[in-house]
């Protein structure tokens, strides 16, 4: 994820500060700076749910200029936390032995941000559009086979929020989960706030990702690191969040209280993490309709081939046991 105002952030590894020998080690790659976004992982260290599940879990950064992804398939981590579906699809199609084991968010934080007075997301299409190079290959490709927008009306987008600020007829790409809050600082104004998930865009996101050989060889850490994942997460959305965040400003020192509690607060206003098939199944869970809708969708927008297994992409075998389901307020 990317937070158009910060830069210069510190990456520093966090580890659990607990005796080894009876843990298992696990290394876990994150896809980004430390954020509310993954708040659930590092609540699970901080508060000792990973300890309890006899895992020892040193949470490694992503950031602008490391790529963890490519350590998962050499051994070098255990599990990677995938931004979406699509990057399942691609180790597929690429034949790189990952699998998406359980889907932390249930809804991709992608959003669309708008000028006050838009009021319809059909609307967007007579808007300047601010999308990245990554998004115009991905998500507009079904903006267009299931809207109709149109390249045309696309400008590059660079995480930088001026150019929208300075031009009331335009929209801009974002996470709901920090670019509105950027706006509101640097604009003085509330933005309009599309989630394409609400419009059809039904990827899975912040995936939990590893190696076949290792469902294979140790289902039972998997097992364990997926069950503590998600009780990490039930506890840092609706629980005493402090633990996560301590230890989310120790790896990040450019991280606010203000910008983490706002992120906390959009995830759970919109049901990123927990809503739809997680409110019987528990967080993390994953559905072969579910998979085959956002699949046949990308199909549809000539993003990903029809003839791709997308099957293998992703395992309900850890998933779906309502794993820490108590825990939710009632």
């Amino acid at each position: 994820m990317r937070v158009v105002w910060i830069a210069g952030i510190a990456a520093v590894v966090v580890t659990a500060s607990t005796p080894s020998q009876a843990l298992d080690k696990v290394r876990f790659g994150t896809n980004w700076v430390a954020e509310a976004e993954h708040g659930g992982f590092y609540q699970a260290l901080a508060d000792g749910t990973y300890k309890r599940y006899g895992l020892d879990v040193t949470i490694v950064p992503g950031g602008p200029n490391v790529n963890n992804r490519i350590l998962l398939p050499v051994g070098k981590l255990d599990f990677f936390m995938s931004a979406n579906s699509l990057q399942s699809f691609d180790a597929v199609a690429q034949n790189i032995p990952t699998v998406a084991v359980a889907a932390s968010f249930q809804k991709d934080p992608q959003v669309f941000v708008a000028h006050p007075g838009v009021t319809k997301f059909e609307d967007l299409k007579t808007r300047t559009l601010f999308v990245s190079k990554e998004g115009m290959t991905t998500y507009f490709q079904w903006l267009k086979s299931d809207f109709g927008f149109n390249e045309s009306k696309v400008r590059p987008y660079t995480f930088n929020a001026q150019p929208f600020l300075a031009d009331k007829n335009s929209a801009m790409q974002g996470y709901v989960t920090s670019e509105p809050f950027a706006i509101e600082r640097q604009g003085g104004f509330k933005p309009v706030v599309f989630l394409l998930a609400d419009h059809g865009f039904d990827a899975y996101s912040t995936l939990i990702e590893t190696r076949r050989n290792l469902v294979e060889k140790k289902p039972d850490l998997v097992q364990r690191f997926v069950d503590a994942s998600a009780i990490g997460w039930y506890h840092y959305i609706y629980g005493d969040s402090r633990p996560g965040n301590e230890l989310i400003k120790k790896q990040n020192p450019e991280m606010t209280d203000a910008l983490l509690s706002y992120s906390i607060a959009k995830m759970k206003e919109y049901g990123i993490v927990d809503s739809g098939d997680s409110v019987k199944l528990g967080i993390g869970a994953m559905t072969d309709a579910h998979w085959k809708s956002f699949f046949d969708k990308m199909v549809r927008a000539g993003v990903v081939k029809g003839g791709l297994d997308y099957k293998r992409a992703y395992t309900l075998q850890f998933v779906n046991q309502s794993v820490g389901i108590d825990l939710r307020p009632k």
